[in-house]
């Protein structure tokens, strides 16, 4: 098992055509995922090679999935036109979007969040994240896949960078799924999201999770942790040493007052029984404590 990808999952790239989305559907086949189209309107009929495999081109999601079944789309297109990829993928009923692309406005990604919850068909990842990776399953973004093997580790990280560094701390254990979240205001899937799905997955033993500054996401989590969580969880909280009322790195990390801080982070995390690490490394250590590694 695993959460959100799998063996199972048929994955069409949004964008494949585009430099970025050529690049990285080439890293994703090299890794193993199944890809079978993409979709760039005006292009459909077409079919491009890449790493040797030859891909159809679709103008639709609606028509990629008629003739492929996929059940993944990732989405490589520059930021004024993602709303409407996202919006033609939940239209098509795509159970799940992973969003690639940085820069979306705050205004585009709330309305195709919001689109994507009324429809109730469509569970987005992201945007502006580096998407999610079941080792030895499935790779759906940019996260690199031959840091870590499969294992029984669940990790959900705001932030990209720190989600490999992560796993390659642990990279002896080994990890079911990581999902990097994405840092924008506005996100399609949630810590507590995730939290819930690696509860569910017999295969994960054990959750990391990675916050950063700004906003009440990890605070939110941690009251999810308390009252629907058993299973072991150890916390890494980004930006210690921020200046409040600054904005840090991505457009979510903004801190006024205490909230937001990761001091008020760490303390809503261990006072439900999650350790804190203080440095990524710290964390790693207190996991493998917990998993008795």
């Amino acid at each position: 098992m695993a959460i959100f990808i799998n063996l199972n999952s048929k994955v069409i790239v949004q964008g494949m055509t585009g430099s970025e989305g050529t690049k990285h559907t080439g890293r994703m086949l090299a890794s193993g995922t199944n890809i079978v189209g993409g979709v760039t309107p005006g292009k459909g009929g077409q079919s491009v090679e890449i790493a040797g495999k030859k891909l159809p081109v679709f103008n639709t999601v609606t028509e990629a999935i008629s003739a492929t079944d996929a059940n993944v789309s990732v989405v490589f297109v520059p930021p004024k036109f993602a709303k409407a990829a996202v919006i033609d993928a939940v239209d098509a009923k795509m159970p799940l979007v992973v969003v690639i692309t940085e820069g979306i406005p705050v205004h585009d990604a709330a309305y195709f969040y919001t689109y994507a919850k009324e429809k109730g068909s469509t569970q987005i990842v992201g945007p502006n994240c580096p998407g999610l990776i079941s080792p030895e399953q499935s790779n759906v973004g940019i996260i690199p896949s031959d840091i870590t093997k499969r294992g029984p580790i669940g990790l959900v990280s705001k932030s990209g960078t720190l989600t490999y560094q992560m796993m390659y701390e642990l990279r002896d254990i080994g990890f079911s799924s990581a999902v990097g979240i994405g840092g924008d205001p506005v996100i399609g899937t949630t810590h507590i999201d995730c939290l819930k799905a690696f509860e569910n997955d017999p295969e994960t033993k054990a959750i990391v999770m990675i916050g950063e500054i700004g906003g009440d996401a990890e605070e939110r989590a941690a009251a999810y942790i308390k009252d629907h969580v058993t299973k072991p969880v150890v916390g890494y909280v980004a930006g210690f040493t921020a200046p409040e009322g600054k904005t840090m790195g991505h457009a979510g990390a903004i801190v006024s007052g205490s909230s937001g801080t990761a001091q008020a982070k760490k303390d809503a995390l261990e006072a439900v029984g999650v350790r804190v690490g203080k440095t990524p490394s710290e964390t790693a250590r207190l996991l493998r404590e917990v998993m008795g590694k």
